[in-house]
């Protein structure tokens, strides 16, 4: 993959993550957090949110960094290999996830099948673009 390719694929990805954010919005209203956290002590539910709020934040980073400097980390200097790196080990990870996380029960639409199956296929895309932005010669 040349620079000007893989400089497009960093700006699509950049734009995607923040497709991300629509499906991790309806995650605590379809699984009702509000409800099932409230067995939870108050501090647990507190940790809960933030946790949450923070890999949106990551996200919404990951999306701003890579579309307004995609032609900057698919030069790959140092830094932009760091953090195509650590992208996609967060992405890798995520992926991991998906054959962990037991959601079935909650498909319970055609567009929610549809949409955990997209979220696959994005995580894998972003773990290939941002570990061949990373890793390549």
């Amino acid at each position: 993959m040349n620079t000007e390719t893989l400089t497009l694929a960093i700006f699509v990805a950049g734009i995607a993550q923040f497709g991300i954010l629509t499906a991790s919005a309806l995650v605590p209203i379809r699984l009702n957090w509000r409800q099932e956290l409230q067995a939870l002590p108050r501090l647990q539910r507190q940790m809960y949110w933030v946790y949450g709020g923070y890999v949106v934040l990551s996200i919404i980073a990951f999306g701003l960094i890579s579309t307004f400097n995609a032609a900057e980390l698919a030069a790959g200097g140092g830094l932009a290999r760091a953090f195509c790196g650590y992208v996609a080990v967060f992405w890798g990870i995520r992926l991991s996830l998906q054959w962990v996380f037991d959601v079935e029960e909650h498909l319970t639409a055609w567009w929610l099948r549809w949409g955990e199956r997209t979220l696959t296929v994005l995580f894998t895309l972003f773990t290939i673009v941002y570990a061949w932005s990373a890793l390549r010669p």
